[in-house]
């Protein structure tokens, strides 16, 4: 299982890199079985200098410093889609093949499933057919089921009820309570917070009504599952070309990009014959450029009714923290707040408490599907945190599940996101900002806007020579978080352009896509060139508040 990035890659062409013994960088040839088997990484650009130890752990705490300005929000996006980028990183680097390595697995299944496609393998693992997968689905093996929440008395009547159909199925039995809380979805990444988590949910429910949907036109068993399969997942592309990308990426690079083609990550120039290959993940998106979503973490949310800011006496119990919506996940908690989050053997419930069911009002914003009546209630919304250099103060102590290192001895500095992404850099001899720029053909940001900034961490307090250091090949996650902030918040020339193509390649070597069906047209939303994030939740959910926020107000 993958946690917060691999701490080794298969890179085609080059090997397996990894860290050896001495946790050193290290590379060496790939066993037969690993180049069958492993997910296929490549290099979009040159290796990079290692970055010493000292200087990433100098930039880590520097970017994860606490301060207001550390939690500053951009009211442009909706909190959801933090975590919307999250749910599609799974989506990208889900290795169907990886818990199947002594199963029966046909070649070309073996090469498209260790392979990037935004095509919800996450979601639907090999299928309800596959002896090990179909525990995620119901009994007709054509709807993927869904969990039960446990009733608490906490704060009221209302959530003293167990609610099906608003937590991910669970296994609700096993040695320890890890074991009974884990997530039947074939990506337990995907209940590693509990905002992926009810994300994930989501897309289950969307799922299950186009099922509904497809089955009025009298299609029936797999015929109807795989009919099903195929909308929900050129929708959930579409809405990643219109909605996600344009709020993450400059919209001028990603219009250029689905327009024109690539230019540069398996370039689609005359000739190319590439489109129904599998593709490969370049490392510069997964260990750097996609990684902009941990800068879009706030430290509270306006959680539901029940946790958000408020009066005591009326049942509210304040804002969610961070460490919260991880607690209340399988993965990285264990639904009990203020125990030991690294001891997999703590019991309690089973499945998610009702009262920390989402409020999807507070997470997106329905006036733009044009359901003011959909607004959040007191305590309001929440925007995504600005994309910049900085980072907020819990994601210094992130949970060991979040990386597999329960029941381990783990650094303090290890559990500091921010090195951990620079630490993952530099095993792989990732480029530096300065190369990529010059391998995009764009003007490089100068000295001045690395160090001072706009808005995130000014590095000028750093001792000369770590600030040399960084100046001289500055960290690519760094560079391009930081080429953001002079960007309106948006990613740029290097950031933007290696995400947007990416992006593009990935839904061209779905099974499904809707690059290489460019006449496809949504029919889930409400006309035939608009489906939006809102949209998926308005179907999946039937467009009712109760079902949105069973919680109400």
């Amino acid at each position: 299982m993958k946690h917060h990035g691999s701490n080794s890659f298969f890179v085609v062409g080059e090997g397996v890199l990894e860290f050896d013994g001495n946790g050193e960088p290290a590379a060496r040839r790939p066993l037969t079985v690993e180049e069958l088997r492993r997910f296929r990484f490549s290099r979009l650009g040159p290796e990079g200098v290692q970055v010493p130890e000292d200087v990433r752990r100098a930039l880590a705490e520097a970017m994860t410093a606490s301060g207001p300005q550390a939690d500053s929000a951009d009211p442009v996006i909706p909190a959801g889609f933090t975590y919307l980028g999250q749910f599609v990183d799974h989506d990208l680097t889900m290795d169907r093949t990886e818990s199947q390595l002594g199963g029966d697995v046909n070649l070309d299944d073996l090469v498209q499933g260790r392979s990037p496609a935004l095509d919800l393998d996450s979601v639907y693992g090999r299928g309800p057919l596959d002896p090990h997968d179909r525990a995620f689905y119901a009994p007709d093996q054509v709807k993927l089921k869904v969990g039960t929440t446990s009733k608490t008395p906490v704060p009221d009547s209302r959530t003293d009820v167990a609610l099906e159909g608003f937590d991910l199925p669970r296994a609700g039995s096993g040695t320890t309570g890890a074991d009974r809380r884990r997530a039947l979805i074939p990506d337990l990444r995907n209940d590693e917070n509990l905002v992926v988590a009810q994300t994930h949910l989501a897309f289950i429910r969307f799922h299950n009504r186009v099922v509904d949907e497809l089955a009025l036109t009298g299609l029936s068993g797999q015929r109807l599952f795989h009919a099903a399969r195929a909308q929900v997942v050129r929708h959930y592309q579409w809405m990643l070309r219109h909605d996600h990308l344009p709020r993450i990426v400059d919209p001028a690079i990603v219009d250029d990009v689905f327009t024109h083609g690539r230019r540069f990550f398996e370039a689609t120039g005359r000739g190319y014959q590439g489109a129904t290959q599998p593709a490969t993940m370049p490392l510069e998106f997964s260990v750097a450029a996609y990684r902009l979503g941990h800068s879009m973490i706030r430290a509270t949310y306006q959680w539901n009714r029940v946790f958000r800011a408020g009066d005591p006496a009326e049942g509210q119990l304040g804002s969610a923290t961070l460490l919260q919506l991880f607690t209340f996940s399988g993965t990285s908690g264990n639904f009990v707040p203020g125990s030991d989050l690294d001891d997999p053997t703590v019991l309690g419930p089973d499945t998610l408490p009702t009262n920390w069911i989402a409020d999807f009002r507070r997470l997106y914003d329905f006036a733009e599907a044009g359901r003011p009546d959909l607004a959040p209630g007191p305590g309001g919304g929440n925007a995504a945190k600005a994309i910049d250099t900085l980072l907020v103060d819990p994601l210094t102590t992130l949970p060991a599940g979040t990386f597999d290192g329960r029941g381990q001895q783990v650094p303090t500095i290890h559990r500091n996101l921010a090195f951990r992404n620079l630490t993952r850099a530099n095993m792989v001899r990732l480029a530096s900002g300065q190369q990529m720029a010059s391998l995009l053909g764009v003007e490089p940001l100068t000295e001045e806007q690395l160090v001072v900034g706009n808005g995130g961490v000014q590095l000028d307090s750093l001792p000369e020579p770590q600030r040399a250091a960084l100046l001289e090949a500055t960290p690519l996650w760094f560079y391009v978080l930081r080429e953001a902030e002079f960007n309106g918040g948006l990613l740029g020339a290097v950031g933007g352009r290696i995400v947007a193509e990416v992006f593009h390649r990935s839904m061209e070597a779905s099974r499904s896509s809707i690059v290489r069906e460019p006449y496809w047209r949504p029919v889930f939303g409400p006309d035939s060139t608009t489906f939006r994030m809102t949209d998926l939740l308005l179907f999946a959910f039937e467009g009712k508040a109760d079902l949105l926020n069973p919680l109400g107000d």
